[in-house]
């Protein structure tokens, strides 16, 4: 099943100094029916104008992955932590038993903007740790390149997370395409960054069950054995996220 919810049937906020897209149930806005997917509890598309940001606050018992897509936000931390994230960056955050942090945006002149992901990790009460990697923008073209996987598996550059999920970056120019089998008892969640996916269909001749994407539309996939991705514009990629998550 392929359930697909539009850019424009998000909740937005518009506050001024934060411009924000949150896809589940956060802060003031609930949703009774939009709580999480599986472990995934927040993912917020957030863009923050010059100096802007939150400044020092707590955490407890969550995975919080940052990816900026255009900017730079500066993250600091009360474990004497300190790094600026930048497009080809990720970052991972266990919050554990307790963290303060804060998130600003460093630049004077530029809005930064980013994907903030809080997963629900598969156990509690560890110490608190952050991890910030870089990865190849070239190795992300064509293919699906992990930027966080379990904790445990080979990292190859990707951050480690406390829960059996895997996040995927991918850049797909116009005719390349990238298949994705899900195990049993797995589910998907894509969101297209810029440009057009297309989900399990032919990019001419869409499927039953075909699905095309759009920029800020977002899928979440379960009973699928199968994923068949392909940039769905003859003319322009299409950057998008893909997790790999339990039920």
């Amino acid at each position: 099943m392929i359930q697909v919810i539009r850019s424009d049937e998000r909740h937005h906020l518009d506050a001024g100094w934060l411009s924000t897209y949150w896809h589940f149930s956060f802060d003031d806005y609930y949703d009774p029916d939009n709580i999480s997917f599986g472990p995934l509890r927040v993912f917020n598309d957030d863009v923050i104008q010059p100096s802007g940001g939150f400044p020092m606050h707590p955490h407890r018992e969550m995975e919080i992955v940052t990816y900026v897509i255009d900017g730079a936000l500066k993250h600091r931390d009360d474990m004497g932590n300190e790094g600026v994230i930048r497009p080809g960056e990720v970052q991972r955050m266990s919050a554990g038993t307790g963290v303060r942090h804060s998130e600003l945006n460093p630049s004077k002149i530029d809005p930064v903007h980013l994907i903030q992901l809080w997963i629900q990790p598969a156990v509690k009460g560890i110490s608190p740790s952050w991890e910030q990697k870089s990865y190849s923008e070239e190795k992300r073209i064509g293919q699906l390149l992990p930027i966080a996987v379990p904790a445990g598996k080979n990292s190859n550059g990707a951050v480690s997370i406390q829960q059996d999920a895997t996040i995927y970056t991918s850049l797909l120019e116009p005719g390349q395409g990238v298949t994705h089998s899900l195990r049993s008892g797995r589910r998907a969640y894509i969101f297209v960054i810029d440009g057009k996916l297309n989900v399990n269909g032919s990019p001419r001749t869409f499927s039953a069950n075909g699905q095309t994407l759009g920029k800020g539309d977002q899928a979440r996939i379960s009973a699928e054995s199968e994923l068949k991705l392909a940039a769905a514009d003859a003319k322009t990629a299409v950057d998008f996220l893909l997790l790999d998550l339990p039920h």
